[in-house]
């Protein structure tokens, strides 16, 4: 069973998801799909990664968003509704499926809820013109990243995948400590074999320019001012809670460092850039 996320987080995620994903890799994707594509998105959450590329991509499409979670899922449908008559466009709910009505055509979205950490060969990918995914890459083994790789056919594009390049400003004497850690835990399994951590946007890269697709990368870094308390704070425990785990000695000094960073938090003067990198990879008939 893959390891989830709570609604909650990814809502707290999103805007900064949203700045940092490449527009210019996503505007690749999109004039690379046939007229109405049909996009496949695994590890979809609340459908974030939707509610970035659907406008971009701009004409009618069909999603399939994927995920384990059925009740993220649900999530999914009522926050992209909400979202679509934010803008003023008209939701209607054929079936199970939820279809957005715009002036360039509809834009038509299913759930499927499957557990894929085992083997991602086993999904649909056949009928589908596009893969895509945000944050899920350096949970999964470079194993199950190869076998994904291997049963794709179709363009590919992995967005907000961790690099490893993570600042907390000002810098503190255990940084270095809480990084090792927080590496170490990243590494544990997920549900999909040893996860990759940090590795996996230079292994995607390889793994995929080894089966002949064309691969693009850009930075995707979340930028967090010290005005975003919220998210500082769930970065900060975060961290020292990944890197407690991995660390269990070095408990006290990795609390020691939780207070400080709170402190300063709390006094507006922390601010932390998290590395990611988005991915492209197109078929070399694409």
């Amino acid at each position: 069973m893959s390891e989830g996320f709570s609604a909650d987080w990814l809502a707290l995620r999103e805007p900064f998801d949203r700045v940092a994903r490449s527009r210019r890799l996503a505007a690749r994707l999109a004039e690379a799909l046939p007229a109405r594509p049909r996009i496949m998105d695994l590890g979809a959450g609340t459908a974030s990664l939707f509610r970035f590329l659907a406008p971009i991509i701009g004409r009618a499409q069909a999603w399939t968003i994927v995920d384990a979670d059925e009740a993220l899922l649900g999530r999914a449908f009522a926050r992209t509704a909400d979202w679509a008559e934010a803008r003023g466009l008209r939701v209607t709910t054929p079936g199970r499926a939820l279809l957005i009505h715009t002036p360039s055509g509809a834009w038509r979205i299913e759930a499927l809820a499957t557990d894929f950490g085992d083997d991602p060969s086993r999904l649909p990918f056949a009928t589908h013109d596009a893969v895509v995914c945000s944050a899920l890459m350096d949970l999964v083994s470079a194993a199950w990243a190869e076998r994904l790789a291997a049963a794709l056919h179709v363009p590919f594009l992995a967005c907000l995948t961790v690099d490893g390049r993570d600042r907390f400003r000002p810098a503190h004497p255990d940084d270095r400590l809480i990084a090792r850690g927080f590496a170490r835990d990243m590494r544990r399994d997920k549900g999909f074999g040893r996860a990759m951590g940090a590795d996996a946007p230079a292994t995607l890269a390889r793994l995929f320019a080894a089966r002949g697709f064309r691969v693009a990368t850009a930075p995707s870094d979340w930028i967090i001012p010290p005005i975003a308390g919220p998210m500082l704070e769930a970065m900060v425990r975060g961290h020292a809670a990944a890197a407690a785990n991995a660390l269990p000695a070095a408990t006290a000094r990795i609390a020691a460092w939780e207070q400080a960073r709170l402190a300063l938090l709390a006094r507006g003067r922390l601010a932390l850039t998290i590395g990611h990198r988005d991915l492209l990879a197109l078929p070399a008939e694409t």
